[in-house]
């Protein structure tokens, strides 16, 4: 990597913090030298709690393959600059920028609010995505332990679930995921954007190794739970070289399928991608962005469901083929169960008591 700015905040993905759409007002440095104290800080992690009503939210794109998806946090303190959840954090009154790496919203009130959704007698049983925005094993689950206590309650009722992660922390969980596989209630995917140790420090700084990766896909289908690699998103002339690489990394760790989607800089993280790149990697900035526009028609994101996360074009193609050889080549045979939605019991229908919580 070129060597960074004075400026460069370590540790952050994202350099800046964007305009919040939804606010009147902002604020800018634009005369450095007039000011006594930079107005824009690498500051700790804070974290606000949220307490909502539901957790279980319905998913209106054709592109998921859940119906529902669930988040205890809002906001990463992983700070992957690509990641497209940034843009929900203005909803919150805050940046896609910098604040949504370090104003994470927690929701320890969320197993008892899943609970409660779950017992609602017109509740429609599918597989729910954990999490369908930002990583459900982020940092500060280390301490909250919010995942765990919904985990708790999806084994009590028997509901299936599809995780998907990037942090090791997963492992701690084990015990409840190998006891949710039994019963055909979990499918794991977890998130390798690149081997190169370098590139991941810049571009998903808080994040755990890719060989912490592969060990989790490994430590995971060892205890029988079905856990595949998720190349996503790939970044033409940045990481979509690596993808075969990646596949057949994680196919000898025992990956049982892959997937993937292209990058798209929807919103502020266009702005906030442009100026990460050109700092972080000036040589191969302009080709780069060149190459994101080029797979969406020009411009550096594409909103048409069934096109935004695949792309078109050459570029878009190549790495289309690039992935189906890689996985005809290395996950031949291999699969994943289904998640059974038939298996589902709230507890009183089960034992006759409302027993909803296991030791954390």
């Amino acid at each position: 990597m070129e060597e960074k700015m004075d400026n460069y905040f370590k540790g952050r993905g994202a350099q800046l913090n964007t305009t919040n759409r939804f606010l009147k007002q902002s604020y800018a440095q634009e005369h450095i030298e007039g000011i006594d104290e930079d107005l824009l800080t690498n500051s700790k992690t804070q974290v606000f709690y949220e307490y909502p009503k539901k957790i279980v939210n319905r998913v209106e794109s054709p592109d998921i393959y859940s119906i529902y998806s669930m988040n205890p946090y809002q906001g990463c303190e992983h700070g992957c600059i690509y990641c497209y959840a940034r843009n929900t954090h203005e909803y919150w009154g805050y940046s896609a920028g910098l604040d949504f790496e370090r104003k994470i919203i927690a929701k320890p009130d969320a197993a008892r609010v899943l609970t409660k959704q779950l017992m609602n007698k017109n509740w429609e049983v599918q597989p729910i995505m954990f999490s369908g925005n930002t990583d459900c094993y982020q940092p500060l689950e280390r301490k909250l332990k919010i995942t765990r206590s919904m985990l708790e309650v999806l084994l009590e009722f028997r509901h299936p679930v599809g995780m998907i992660t990037k942090n090791s922390l997963i492992l701690r969980d084990i015990d409840l995921l190998t006891e949710m596989a039994k019963l055909r209630l979990v499918h794991v995917m977890v998130s390798i954007t690149t081997l190169n140790e370098e590139l991941r420090l810049a571009m998903e700084p808080r994040t755990t190794t890719a060989k912490q990766r592969l060990k989790v896909i490994e430590e995971l289908n060892k205890a029988g739970i079905p856990t595949g690699v998720m190349t996503a998103p790939i970044i033409p002339g940045l990481n979509s070289h690596e993808m075969p690489a990646i596949i057949e990394a994680a196919a000898d760790h025992g990956a049982v399928n892959a997937g993937y989607t292209l990058v798209r800089l929807n919103g502020s993280i266009g702005t906030l991608f442009k100026d990460w790149i050109n700092k972080s990697f000036p040589d191969a900035a302009d080709k780069v962005m060149r190459q994101i526009a080029e797979v969406h028609g020009g411009q550096v994101s594409d909103g048409v469901y069934g096109r935004r996360m695949r792309g078109e074009g050459s570029i878009a193609d190549g790495i289309k083929q690039l992935f189906n050889s890689a996985v005809n080549k290395h996950l031949r045979g291999r699969t994943s169960y289904e998640l059974d939605i038939k298996a589902f019991k709230r507890p009183m229908e089960r034992n006759g008591q409302m027993n909803l919580f296991t030791s954390s």
